[in-house]
C-alpha cells in the first residue's frame, strides 16, 4: 500500500468515526471526497444516471447510519462504502420489474371533478351577488328571518324562537321576503 493510500484511509476513517459521532461537517467532507467515485460504481450497474443518482443517496444515508460501526480492521473505508453503493445497486438491478397496475390509478385517470370549472365558478358568483343584491332590497325583519331559515337551516318554530315572534309572523316575514326575492331576481 502506498504511502498516499495509507493517508487517504486514515483521513477516510476518521471523517467516518466523526459521521459515527454525529459530526455532519465531517460528512459532508467525506461526501465531497468520495461521491464521483461511489456514482461511478453504482452507474457501471445500474446502467442509468437517475438511478445511480437514488442508489448513491440512499447509500450515503446507510453510510452515515451506520459509519459508528465500521471497522478499521475489517475493511478499508473506501472498500466499505463501495460494498454499500455496489449492494444497494446489485439490489435495484435484481428488483423484479414486474409493476402491477394499482386499482387506484384507473379511478384516478377517470374520475370526474364535480367541482364546477372557471365558468361555473364565474355564474355562481354572480349568481351569490345577484342573491345578495336583491336580499339587500328586502326589509329587516324579512332579510333576517331569510337568513336563519336558509343560510343557519333553522325551522320555522327555531326562528320564532330566536327572534322573540309569533310563528305565524315568522312565516309571513319568511313568505313575503321569499315572494320579493323572487321578483327581484326574476327581473
Amino acid at each position: 500500500m502506498s504511502a498516499d493510500t495509507s493517508a487517504r484511509d486514515t483521513e477516510l476513517a476518521d471523517l467516518l468515526a466523526q459521521c459515527g459521532l454525529g459530526n455532519r461537517a465531517a460528512f459532508k467532507v467525506l461526501y465531497e471526497s468520495t461521491k464521483s467515485k461511489l456514482f461511478a460504481v453504482s452507474l457501471r450497474i445500474v446502467r442509468e444516471r437517475h438511478i445511480a443518482e437514488e442508489v448513491l443517496q440512499d447509500a450515503f444515508v446507510n453510510i452515515w447510519n451506520n459509519a459508528a460501526g465500521y471497522a478499521t480492521q475489517k475493511s478499508a473505508p473506501l472498500t466499505w462504502m463501495t460494498a454499500i453503493v455496489r449492494n444497494r445497486s446489485l439490489d435495484i438491478v435484481r428488483r423484479p420489474k414486474l409493476e402491477v397496475a394499482d386499482e387506484d390509478d384507473w379511478f384516478t385517470l377517470h374520475l370526474e371533478d364535480e367541482a364546477p370549472g372557471p365558468e361555473g365558478l364565474l355564474a355562481e358568483s354572480r349568481d351569490r351577488a345577484r342573491v345578495e343584491r336583491c336580499m339587500e332590497a328586502l326589509d329587516a325583519e324579512q332579510k333576517q328571518s331569510i337568513a336563519l331559515a336558509f343560510y343557519k337551516g333553522l325551522s320555522h318554530s327555531e326562528v320564532a324562537e330566536h327572534l322573540k315572534r309569533p310563528l305565524g309572523t315568522v312565516k309571513t316575514h319568511i313568505r313575503r321576503g321569499l315572494l320579493k326575492l323572487k321578483g327581484c331576481l326574476d327581473a
